[in-house]
């Protein structure tokens, strides 16, 4: 009779155990909170969006506005297409401008809108002009690495 209120008890603690990773796993793939209210569709075109994946967040003074829908290549000129879902509450004016930040040195990637001063919004199915790309920390390494090798070079003549 100890015995299986022994087993019972290790069993809950098991499958409370099992919930919560559930629960951790859910929160960390951003699958469980979509709380978007009317979510309209925006666009962006980017020359490079480093590690940016669908599901993202989309950002406006640290809130998130909306989530990435879906990123393609236009085939056209050759640019990442960013389709956005935006929540309906937050409407953004023409002159917005769309940058791929990283959250902390190595976390992940979302895209920061930073609102103009232009009276006219964004209307949905719109497309954001202005645009800042993804900073690749390899590039900037690189280049740091070959001025040096340069200074050098030129303080050696």
């Amino acid at each position: 009779m100890r015995r299986t209120i022994i087993d019972i008890w290790v069993g809950v603690f098991v499958v409370a155990g099992l919930l919560a990773l559930l629960f951790l796993a859910m929160r960390v793939g951003n699958l469980g909170s979509s709380k978007l209210q009317n979510p309209y569709v925006l666009q962006a075109r980017f020359d490079n969006i480093g590690g940016l994946k669908a599901r993202a967040p989309i950002k406006s003074a640290g809130v998130v506005v909306g989530r990435i829908s879906s990123i393609t290549l236009d085939a056209e000129n050759y640019q990442a297409l960013v389709t956005m879902n935006m929540d309906d509450r937050y409407r953004f004016p023409k002159d917005t401008f769309a940058t791929i930040n990283t959250s902390g040195l190595l976390g992940e990637q979302y895209i920061g809108l930073e609102p103009g001063g232009d009276t006219a919004t964004i209307e949905p199915g719109g497309v954001i002009k202005k645009t800042q790309s993804a900073v690749v920390l390899e590039k900037l390494i690189s280049q740091f690495m070959f001025s040096a090798a340069e200074k050098g070079a030129a303080s050696d003549k």
